[in-house]
């Protein structure tokens, strides 16, 4: 058989799913569900665990990898988003788990943890697990990195995602979470549980294509068959208690969300008059027009409750933020990712009393319970707005975190619109929560008895 062609087939395949094995190593600082969570996961060998912000899955993943290392003597990669992978280190020392952090490719230890930006310098043949930190980046099924991070992955044995966020809004997501793990190819898992309204396979977004983008919806009764398929492979948690264990040591405090509206003074392009916007191009326009006074606004309410974290979109609201908010320090996408680390660690520090920043740079992983207030300009994504409240509001605030949502006119609707994703959230995390205990699995036929017929012309 032509060689090339022998590394096509042998691309296109995984490896088993359920090679995991008995845990190693189980140490008394994790909480009982987490140890829960660990055992599952490392019998599992490959799996999810999906646990909201504070509930511990650094710890976990360390413990995983521990195990990982202690059987195989061999290594794991540890990847997460930019800073946290200090995060993880500090967690390691602090829990006693060897972990160093690699920028360049090379091996670092036994545990080694890199981010996502370094991820294509790396061998993936120098590891036996692999853990992806915040992993809901997957959900990008048409984005550059998934296919970097899933083909990294393919292969090894040992793989563990871990994110608070699995498909916040759209179910269908979860199928790079299962491809990356090997359960079953995002097609797969498209033709087997849903269906659109053209009756097709395509998934392109209209951005690229022209056209509209399927509406994917469950089959006939097979939205319970795909909960029970999930939770074969992830599991969910919003508190212990979704797996039989006290809430006790994980009660959040109240969250504040106050929303202020600001009035456009300026009508929008070819326009006459004045008017709220309609539509997302329209919403776009006043969004640009409105950034003084939002900006102001924003720089109001932070001058009185420090610290604090300021979110936004545009690099010109970034830059007028940091130009009227004295003290305030800004990550921006410009940045150096050693300057992006350094500021967003100084401020978990508490070197900056505010920090400016984007959900995309900073959104994701870091641990900021000695803050709690936060402002936002609401955008339609819900997995953002999720994430970067979590960053102040998670288990171990000991204070009320407000939040300040600061929003125009005709963008009222976009809360509206993230009320509406908050409840779909719910809803997927309550029927992963109930079929957990009587998860059941729907197998791939991974055992062939005959060899690949190929022509010889091949």
């Amino acid at each position: 058989m032509n060689k090339q062609y022998q590394e096509f087939l042998d691309g296109k395949s995984h490896i088993g799913t359920f090679d995991g094995f008995d845990p190693i190593y189980m140490p008394n600082f994790l909480f009982d569900f987490q140890r829960h969570l660990v055992d599952w996961s490392i019998r599992k060998g490959k799996s999810a665990i999906f646990a909201d912000c504070g509930l511990g899955k650094t710890p976990m993943q360390l413990v995983w990898a521990e195990n990982i290392v202690r059987k195989t003597n061999k290594n794991v990669l540890i990847v997460t988003p930019i800073a946290v992978g200090h995060q993880t280190i500090r967690e390691g020392v602090k829990f006693g788990i060897e972990c160093n952090r690699s920028i360049d490719g090379r091996v670092a230890g036994k545990i080694t943890v890199t981010n996502y930006e370094r991820l294509h310098l790396f061998n993936c043949d120098d590891y036996v697990g692999v853990v992806c930190d915040e992993s809901s980046i997957l959900k990008n099924f048409d984005g550059k990195r998934k296919a970097i991070v899933t083909e990294f992955m393919r292969k090894r044995p040992y793989r563990l995602l871990c994110t608070a966020t699995a498909a916040p809004n759209d179910y269908i997501e979860l199928g790079t979470s299962s491809e990356a793990l090997g359960e079953m190819g995002f097609m797969d898992m498209l033709g087997r549980f849903f269906k659109n309204d053209n009756s097709t396979s395509d998934i392109k977004r209209s951005s690229h294509h022209g056209g509209l983008m399927p509406k994917w919806r469950f089959k006939r009764h097979a939205e319970i068959l795909f909960w029970r398929w999930v939770s074969s492979w992830a599991m969910a948690l919003r508190n212990p208690s979704d797996l039989g264990y006290s809430d006790e040591r994980f009660k959040l405090p109240e969250l504040i969300e106050k929303e202020t509206v600001v009035k456009n003074e300026q009508n929008l392009s070819g326009e006459l008059f004045v008017r709220p916007a309609m539509g997302l191009f329209e919403q776009r326009q006043e969004r640009r027009l409105t950034i003084q006074s939002r900006c102001e606004k924003v720089a109001d309410f932070v001058s009185k409750k420090k610290p604090a974290v300021v979110w936004c979109h545009l690099n010109d609201e970034g830059a007028l933020l940091e130009q009227i908010i004295p003290d305030a320090v800004q990550v921006s996408g410009s940045d150096s990712d050693d300057k992006k680390e350094k500021i967003l660690l100084d401020f978990t520090d508490g070197n900056i009393p505010i920090l400016i920043t984007k959900p995309k740079i900073g959104g994701f992983g870091m641990n900021w319970q000695h803050c709690s207030h936060t402002t936002f300009f609401p955008s339609h994504s819900y997995e953002q707005y999720y994430q970067c409240v979590r960053r102040c509001w998670r288990y171990g605030q000991k204070n009320p975190v407000l939040v300040n949502l600061v929003t125009s006119e005709g963008e009222i609707g976009v809360m509206r619109n993230l009320q509406r994703k908050a409840l779909a959230a719910d809803k997927m995390f309550d029927n992963l929560v109930k079929e957990m205990d009587n998860a059941t699995s729907i197998k791939q036929i991974n055992q062939f008895t005959k060899k690949e017929a190929i022509p010889s012309w091949l």
